[in-house]
C-alpha cells in the first residue's frame, strides 16, 4: 500500500468511526505507529481531521474523499480506461468530460495524443467540462479549446454544480460525453453520490450525441444516491478486465456496447 492508498484508507476509517487511535491504525494498516502519526499530521494540516493525544477525530467536513486522495484507487485500471476512451475521439470533436479520477485520466490521454497535438492551425478539439482540475490540466494545451461551465465548486470532486452550471449546457451540443460515475447498474443506469453532480452530469448526457460511461469494475452492479441517467441513455461502457463476465453480458443485453480494457 503506497502513501496515497494509505491516506485514503485512513480517511475512510475515520469517516466511518468518527475517531481513530494510532496503535489501532498501525495494526490495521500494517505500518508503524510513526508512519500513522505522520499521516495524521499531514491530514490535520489539510484540515481533514483534528489530532488528539494518541489519535484523531473527524472534522466537520464531508468524508466523500477529496479527489487527490482517490487517485491511487484502481490507478492502473483507470489509466487503461482513460487511454481507451481518448482513442475514440476524432479530430475536430466536441468532447464533454465531467469530474472524477477516471475522466481526469481521459483528459491526460487526450493532452498527449500526438495526432491531436501536432496541428498548427488551431485547436484540434473542444473540451467542455465542469471539472476545475481537468480545465487546469488542459488549459495549457494549445491544441485543446477549453469551455468551462459556470457554477459553484464542490471541494470533494472539483466539479462546478448548481444553476449557473446549467446555462451553457442548454446551448451547446457535444459529439461525445465521457461520464465518470460512482455506480452503474445494467438495470437502473448511472449514478452519483451527490445530487448536484448528478444533475449537471445528466445535462451533459442530454447534450451529447453519444454517451460513454467510464467506470472501473468496482463500480459495476452498484447503486448510489442520485441517478444521472437511465440505462437506455447509454451507448458505451468502458471498464477494466476484472469486470464480471455476467455483468458485462447484462449490459450488452440492454443494448449497450461494452469495451473491456
Amino acid at each position: 500500500m503506497d502513501r496515497y492508498e494509505r491516506l485514503s484508507a485512513l480517511l475512510e476509517i475515520l469517516g466511518k468511526r468518527g475517531k481513530v487511535d494510532v496503535d489501532d491504525l498501525a495494526a490495521e494498516l500494517d505500518v508503524s505507529a510513526a508512519t500513522v502519526r505522520r499521516d495524521l499530521d499531514h491530514l490535520a494540516e489539510q484540515q481533514l481531521l483534528t489530532r488528539t493525544r494518541g489519535g484523531a477525530v473527524a472534522n466537520n467536513v464531508a468524508y466523500d474523499l477529496p479527489l487527490r486522495y482517490k487517485t491511487a484507487r484502481h490507478a492502473s485500471q483507470k489509466e487503461r480506461i482513460g487511454r481507451a476512451a481518448a482513442s475514440l475521439v476524432d479530430v475536430g470533436s466536441v468532447v464533454g468530460l465531467n469530474g472524477g479520477t477516471t475522466t481526469t485520466e481521459i483528459a491526460r490521454a487526450l493532452a498527449t495524443r500526438s495526432d491531436l497535438s501536432t496541428r498548427a492551425d488551431g485547436p484540434s478539439m473542444t473540451v467542455v467540462t465542469n471539472a476545475l482540475n481537468i480545465a487546469n490540466e488542459l488549459a495549457v494545451r494549445p491544441h485543446v479549446k477549453i469551455v468551462v461551465t459556470g457554477g459553484v465548486a464542490r471541494q470533494q470532486s472539483f466539479e462546478l454544480i448548481g444553476p449557473l452550471a446549467t446555462k451553457i449546457l442548454a446551448e451547446i451540443t457535444l459529439d461525445v460525453v465521457f461520464i465518470g460515475v460512482d455506480a452503474v447498474d445494467p438495470a437502473r443506469g448511472a449514478f452519483a453520490h451527490h445530487e448536484g453532480e448528478a444533475s449537471i452530469n445528466r445535462m451533459m448526457a442530454q447534450s451529447a450525441r453519444k454517451v460513454v460511461v467510464v467506470a472501473d469494475s468496482s463500480k459495476l452492479n452498484q447503486h448510489a444516491f442520485a441517478q444521472i441517467c437511465p440505462v437506455t441513455d447509454l451507448h458505451l461502457l468502458i471498464t477494466d478486465a476484472e469486470a464480471d463476465p455476467a455483468t458485462v453480458a447484462a449490459f450488452e443485453a440492454e443494448g449497450i456496447e461494452v469495451q473491456v480494457v
